[in-house]
């Protein structure tokens, strides 16, 4: 099944079975090895990815279901000359300890603060709800509240 969707600026047509996970898509025929597999169930988050907009575990979602979409993972959401304010946040914090599950955590977090710019501890709560083996969930939690200020102040200053 050929299957066509843009993802990270890039459109991409793949010829696959249309149930693979797009997480096996993006590691293992894009080569974009950034997206983790954690738990292979949508449980953990390590696989989190933007379709749309919106964070998805992407080791339980069809490539299928990706026809047409716009598709982020964390070597989209920016880089070391113009990191995005997450990933900013994330350095200046030193959230990362191993860092497996650490781009699912960027990329939920991102797609939280487009929606809701200055997330609440409640929110942050309802939205993140990936999995850190390391615990490093107090880091993170700055790291997000950091990354809502960063992404503010950009916005009023262009």
């Amino acid at each position: 099944m050929k299957i066509s969707f843009n993802i990270n600026g890039n459109t991409q047509t793949v010829d696959t079975d249309g149930d693979m996970p797009l997480l096996w898509v993006i590691r293992d025929i894009l080569d974009l090895k950034g997206t983790k597999f954690g738990c292979g169930k949508a449980a953990c988050g390590a696989c989190t990815i933007q379709v749309d907009g919106d964070a998805i575990r992407s080791c339980s979602y069809a490539v299928k279901y990706a026809e047409g979409k716009n598709i982020t993972t964390i070597e989209g959401l920016g880089n070391k000359e113009n990191p995005h304010p997450v990933q900013q946040a994330w350095i200046e914090e030193i959230v990362p300890q191993c860092g497996y599950c650490q781009p699912g955590f960027m990329m939920a977090t991102a797609a939280l603060l487009e929606k809701t710019p200055n997330p609440s501890d409640k929110d942050i709560d309802d939205n993140i709800i990936n999995i850190c083996r390391c615990g490093t969930y107090y880091r993170m939690r700055k790291a997000i509240k950091k990354a809502a200020e960063i992404k503010s102040n950009s916005i009023i200053n262009s």
